[in-house]
């Protein structure tokens, strides 16, 4: 962990959506709050009725600015997110906005300022993030692509001949994903945007749409942004309990809160 890293030349917040997460939640924040002046660097948390200890965890700190939002009837749980990312976007008054899962653990806040300093410098550009969420070997990432490209020609291939299948997907990620993108928040509101535009995963129909306007987005390689970060994804959080302690997600699971505790 690097502390002691200043911002002074940035105006940024910080976003984070909290859901039944309080182990992994307040491990987030506390390396937050370790490694930023929170006087400085405003700390946004929206409280997705998680209705656990993780609320009350939140309620007792008086250095973020928590938000309570009541969720819609039989909403999908990406727009439940993306709704609180709104909730937050318009309340923020600097012009960057970086949006954190809660199971993302910054050990090295290097990583933010790495990611102002880029988006700064380029005045077409909405956001800088990466591509990938989980940190891949380079063999692994090979095979991965390799998959997914034959499904994806086998699949046209089924659709010029008139067969049903499921819709071709792309075999590479085009999207930025939202557990460590920095967004130019003016850019957003020139063109009245938001996160959670359509029934999609949030950022990604307005990645589209500023994509089409001419914007560009940046990205850092796994490998790198990987140097200063972990990211348990919710999905293994969610799924925990629920495997065989031997299980690969468990494993890794634990290496990740283990190791951000001795710190």
């Amino acid at each position: 962990m690097q502390s002691g890293n200043t911002f002074d030349d940035f105006s940024f917040s910080i976003a984070l959506v909290n859901y039944k997460t309080p182990e992994v939640t307040k491990l987030c924040l506390e390396l937050l709050h370790k490694a930023l002046d929170v006087n400085k660097v405003p700390v946004w948390v929206v409280d997705n009725d998680s209705k656990d200890d993780s609320l009350a965890y939140l309620k007792s700190l008086d250095w973020i600015k928590l938000i309570e939002r009541t969720p819609v009837a039989n909403e999908h749980g990406f727009m439940a997110h993306g709704r609180a990312l709104d909730m937050i976007l318009e309340r923020v008054d600097t012009d960057y906005l970086l949006l954190l899962h809660t199971d993302t653990l910054i050990y090295d806040v290097t990583v933010i300022k790495r990611m102002l300093e880029q988006l700064s410098k380029n005045q077409k550009a909405a956001a800088i993030g990466c591509f990938e969420q989980v940190n891949r070997t380079r063999l692994q990432t090979m095979w991965r692509v390799a998959i997914r490209a034959v499904k994806y020609y086998f699949r046209r291939l089924k659709v010029a001949l008139g067969i049903s299948t499921r819709d071709p997907r792309l075999f590479y990620e085009i999207y930025l994903k939202s557990f460590c993108t920095l967004w130019n928040v003016g850019v957003i509101r020139q063109h009245q945007m938001s996160f959670a535009m359509v029934e999609r995963i949030p950022g990604y129909e307005m990645q589209d749409r500023l994509r089409e306007l001419g914007y560009d987005f940046l990205s850092i390689p796994p490998r790198q942004m990987f140097k200063y970060l972990d990211h348990i994804e919710a999905g293994t959080v969610a799924h925990v309990r629920g495997l065989a302690k031997n299980h690969k997600r468990v494993k890794n699971y634990q290496a990740i809160m283990n190791k951000t505790k001795k710190l």
